[in-house]
């Protein structure tokens, strides 16, 4: 009786997710220097894309005006290269991550808009100029929504010095640098419908501008409670009738609800099939979509390392992903290939 239960988890462990997805989309994770060497085994079995999770962001590659940095992110693409992966480019233009540099001129005083749109305009052109052959879509613009309220755009200092048609600008940028590559406006919160309906908005006109935008990046920092799966099937319907691909960017599935302050030791069992649970029936509506989704990218590969440690909460532990601390798949691996 042991024997056959040691054989058939075996057998189960086998599957290989990027197989079991080929003719869905492709399957991709986040990951930097450090997880590709750490997560290894997983990436070649499971993933055939991947995404730089910090490495590829303006203060990443270029902290100084006339300063590009590439080391780290060209490790990430070597790695890609050997091992026969895609490559999603994160990100171009976003309010995070930035140096101070950028938004200011050589006295020290607000940058004016003819400067930062040079400045932009260098950035996509160096950075989308140096993996031209590497990577295939780029996040051109990342959460440049603001959540709730009536105004559509957040209140950067990209929005504030350049105006809405900054955007606009980066796409066209980006576009000229490499017309083949796949470019994608990414954000979270996405299928919330107020955020979600302005998102759609902001895309229906880049769209009836003729702007050369031809994605939307769903990021998927949800949980085991929310949002629900209608909430992202209106969502994926919503900006697929805008003849945009869909991809999920940066999926993983936290087991404390947005609010909960609280700390666990570890997930119990019953929260380990409710993630299970949450998985499936999410995956179960991604390949309905098969047709608009062209991507599913965990943030992230293992329960041991993951951006969900510390966040929001200092000191927690979260187990957001598909395989645990171990590297070894949890219920919800198992649940998303059963089919």
């Amino acid at each position: 009786m042991e024997d056959k239960i040691y054989c058939a988890k075996d057998q189960r462990e086998e599957v290989s997710l990027k197989e079991k997805y080929k003719e869905y989309f492709a399957i991709g994770a986040a990951v930097n220097p450090y997880s590709i060497k750490k997560h290894e085994k997983l990436l070649q079995k499971h993933f055939n894309s991947i995404t730089a999770e910090n490495e590829m962001k303006f203060v990443s590659v270029h902290p100084e005006e006339n300063k590009y940095t590439f080391e780290k992110a060209d490790l990430l693409v070597d790695f890609k290269k050997a091992n026969n992966m895609k490559m999603r480019g994160h990100t171009l233009v976003w309010h995070g991550q930035v140096p101070d540099w950028l938004f200011t001129d050589s006295e020290g005083n607000p940058a004016s808009r003819d400067l930062l749109l040079g400045r932009m305009k260098d950035h996509i052109s160096t950075v989308m100029g140096r993996y031209k052959n590497e990577i295939y879509c780029w996040d051109v613009v990342n959460e440049a929504v603001q959540d709730s309220g009536n105004e559509v755009y957040r209140k950067s200092k990209w929005f504030n010095i350049i105006g809405e048609d900054f955007i606009e600008q980066a796409f066209r940028f980006a576009n000229s640098v490499d017309p083949g590559a796949k470019l994608f406006y990414n954000d979270y919160n996405a299928v919330i419908p107020e955020k979600r309906d302005k998102i759609y908005s902001l895309l229906k006109g880049l769209k009836e501008k003729d702007v050369p935008v031809h994605g939307m990046g769903i990021q998927g920092h949800w949980n085991i409670y929310s949002p629900t799966v209608q909430e992202i099937r209106e969502a994926i319907e919503k900006y697929a009738s805008l003849g945009l691909e869909i991809q999920i960017t940066e999926l993983d599935m936290s087991v404390y609800a947005w609010n909960d302050k609280g700390k666990l030791e570890e997930p119990s069992t019953e929260l380990l099939e409710l993630q299970a649970k949450r998985y499936d029936e999410i995956f179960s509506l991604f390949r309905e979509y098969k047709d608009v989704i062209t991507g599913v990218t965990f943030w992230g590969v293992a329960d041991d390392y993951t951006w969900l440690d510390d966040f929001p909460v200092k000191g927690r532990k979260n187990w957001p992903l598909l395989f645990d601390v171990n590297h070894e798949p949890k219920p919800a691996f198992y649940k998303i290939v059963d089919f």
